[in-house]
């Protein structure tokens, strides 16, 4: 591209962005809007090619039909308890709103993006359950095959999450500034984005639901099937004598797709209107608000485009499948490393330049966290395959070196973040500003993010293969099946495992963000004269000190109130499978059929009993923290519970796969192989692992941002009714 052409394409992008901002600003959010039902009209592509695809076996059908059914049923029985709760806080908040302490909009957003956020993990878990019989079916034909169905179906997760959530924003957007019309760009400007902080406690509140109801749900029936069918009985994995092989299964697509997708959905959404309100802050206005909207349309573009680079030979080692997957990420964060120069360029100029190299630093810290979390735990190297020597001595031991790899594996992490902070801080101008400082670390979360839709494909597919290797078990398909399943199954764990420290560190970053807008916000509701209040967030003052340790505390007692859930639910399943055994005639000779759907309904009871109880620690904490020690203390509170959740996320998280891959590791032939005495300790460590990096680690990420997002909403409500 020659200097002039360039400089012609700059042109119409500097009149259509910067010269049409005023008014309703439609040039603006029209390319953003764009770009979301492109994003969708893509993913509608991708879910109609792999429905073309054929379940040519009657087996597999069968198996997967099941599946299908056993995961309409949790969702259709989380959406009917979620939606209660729905409904009296849409009342809780128009009350409110009535009276003045939250914004008015804030009741319907908050229902709209739950909805939406469940949407998104409704159309995720559909799809899923949809393609992995198929790629099943795929699997008998050839490993690139089996690939390309089941990330197709990761593709179109990924694409829906982003898409969604910019076209939420961007509708967002028209409509407030359609309601705020009448005041001049920089009054409407400013309401625009105080008002669109609310936009994330519906999505953050339904994120929640999912990722702990799924995570109880898919870690009980593991962990039951694992305890009896593995330990006990010595049957393999998978097996259809076993009565939680179906809810197993299931739990996947509910737990691994669906909260997964509504997690990164709140993770997308909150990175985005934090980023939004804080160039708001930081003085550049509506060209601000701008950049991480129009970094988002190119992560969109650059997702769908690094897709179709997906692809392996027949004969791939598990190397060659790996890097695979990786060209896809790599080529999608090359796009957007290069097309957010010119972006931050032609809206910000040159003088705010720095602003680039804090989107740069977001992206490139989740590229390094994502690779150190896949160091800790994938068995080609050495600390997970150190880890997997330990069982020669017994499971306890196991459990020991796990523990401790979890903690080691917490420092690169907090490095990495702690230098994106500072060099987000620094370079976007944080030394004569400090307001545009925060603004470099809240788009450095938008940089992190930008390559979502094709970073959660490569996490999503892993479900979805895990599903058809259990189903190619079921329906006795060959052996060469199974191989080409269980390869690309070995993949997911390790894309998995990277896809939640991605996650991770995008939930810090986030809520680094959201505590900054929380004293933003907090600020600008005392300017209007309404309220007497200054913060002063030393760590001497006691509200600040006590608020930092009920943050750490919180983690912990909402890590031991999800752990103990899955633990209840996990017993159940362990009574169910034992019965079972013993009581149906034939079953462990394979002359008679478990009943599947008892274990999915237990799952699912036992989920949804447990979900209130967790969202109340999250969505009365910060009020409780915020009416008796006023916003200083809820500072200190959000202080400690994204320091200390990061740190414990990636702990569980990292020694939870690390187990996981210890035992798979043991299960490729060394040490015994299966059956060995090794094999049946790291059984028990992967038992262990299971809630540690699928429920607890993964709702850390959802929690530390809800309170944030709770602290901004009632910011009136404390000004107004604190004790200290």
């Amino acid at each position: 591209m020659n200097s002039n052409v360039y400089l012609s394409m700059t042109n119409i992008f500097t009149y259509i962005v910067i010269n049409k901002m005023g008014g309703i600003n439609m040039d603006f959010i029209i390319f953003v809007l764009l770009g979301a039902v492109l994003g969708l009209i893509f993913a509608a592509y991708q879910i109609n090619s792999v429905l073309k695809e054929r379940e040519e076996d009657e087996k597999i059908k069968s198996i997967s039909s099941k599946i299908r059914k056993g995961a309409d049923a949790y969702l259709k029985r989380q959406y009917q308890g979620v939606s209660k709760f729905f409904i009296i806080m849409f009342v809780i908040f128009l009350v409110l709103s009535s009276f003045g302490y939250v914004s008015i909009f804030l009741p319907f957003s908050f229902v709209i993006g739950g909805l939406l956020s469940g949407l998104t993990g409704f159309i995720g878990m559909k799809v899923a359950t949809n393609a992995n019989g198929r790629t099943a079916s795929a699997a008998k034909k050839s490993l690139n095959d089996a690939l390309r169905v089941s990330f197709k179906s990761g593709s179109v997760i990924g694409i829906v999450v982003v898409s969604l959530g910019l076209l939420y924003i961007g509708l967002g957007y028209l409509a407030l500034s359609w309601y705020y019309r009448d005041l001049l760009e920089a009054e409407r400007i400013v309401q625009i984005s105080s008002n669109m902080l609310t936009f994330g406690i519906g999505a953050s509140s339904m994120a929640l639901f999912a990722r702990v109801g799924g995570g109880i749900f898919t870690k009980a029936a593991d962990v039951g099937a694992d305890l009896v069918g593995k330990v006990e009985a010595g049957i393999p994995e998978d097996d259809p004598r076993n009565p939680a092989v179906i809810a197993d299964n299931v739990g996947d697509n509910v737990g691994d797709v669906a909260g997964m997708g509504a997690d990164l959905y709140e993770s997308y959404v909150g990175s985005i209107i934090s980023s939004c309100a804080l160039a708001v802050s930081g003085g550049l206005s509506t060209s601000g608000f701008a950049v991480p909207l129009f970094v988002a349309v190119l992560g969109i573009l650059a997702s769908i485009f690094s897709t179709f680079f997906v692809k392996v030979k027949e004969d791939a080692s598990q190397k060659g499948l790996l890097k695979a997957l990786r060209k896809g990420t790599y080529i999608s964060g090359i796009i957007v490393a290069v097309g957010s120069f010119f972006i931050v360029r032609a809206v910000l100029g040159m003088e705010n330049i720095g602003v680039y190299f804090s989107i740069l630093s977001g992206l490139i810290a989740g590229i390094l966290i994502g690779f150190f979390t896949e160091y800790y735990t994938s068995d080609t190297y050495s600390p997970t395959q150190k880890l997997a020597e330990t069982t020669k001595t017994g499971a306890g031991t196991l459990i020991i070196g796990g523990l401790s790899l979890g903690m080691v594996s917490t420092a690169i992490p907090v490095i990495i973040v702690s230098i994106s902070v500072l060099i987000s801080f620094t370079l976007s101008g944080g030394a004569r500003d400090f307001n545009l400082g925060l603004y470099g670390i809240a788009i450095s979360a938008v940089g992190m993010l930008s390559t979502l839709g094709i970073t959660l494909a490569t996490d999503a597919y892993g479900p979805i293969a895990d599903n058809a290797g259990g189903i190619a078990e079921m329906s006795n398909q060959p052996p060469e099946v199974r191989k080409r399943t269980d390869a690309l199954d070995s993949l997911g764990n390790t894309t998995a495992a990277t896809g939640k420290g991605f996650a991770i560190g995008s939930a810090a970053l986030t809520a680094l963000a959201f505590i900054a807008s929380y004293k933003d916000s907090i600020e600008n509701i005392v300017k209007t004269g309404a309220h007497k209040f200054e913060f002063d967030l030393s760590i001497l003052n006691p509200q600040v000190l006590i608020g930092l340790f009920i943050g750490a505390m919180v983690i912990f007692v909402f890590s031991s109130k999800t752990m103990d859930a899955v633990g209840r639910a996990a017993s159940k399943i362990v009574f169910e499978v034992r019965r079972q055994f013993k009581e149906i005639p034939g079953l462990m000779e394979g002359k008679a059929e478990a009943d599947y759907a008892s274990c999915v309904d237990i799952c699912t009871k036992s989920s949804q009993k447990e979900l209130i109880p967790i969202g109340i620690i999250a969505i009365l904490t910060p009020l409780i923290v915020g009416l008796i020690l006023g916003p200083n203390g809820v500072a200190g509170l959000l202080a400690g519970s994204t320091v200390t959740g990061f740190s414990v996320a990636v702990l569980m998280s990292n020694a939870g796969g690390a187990w996981d891959n210890a035992k798979k590791y043991i299960e490729s032939g060394v040490l015994g192989g299966k059956g060995s005495e090794c094999h049946k300790a790291a059984v028990v460590g992967d038992t262990v692992g299971d809630p540690f990096k699928d429920t607890t680690g993964p709702a850390i990420n959802i929690l530390i941002k809800l309170m944030s997002m709770v602290a901004i909403v009632f910011g009136t409500l404390i000004l107004n009714f604190s004790i200290f």
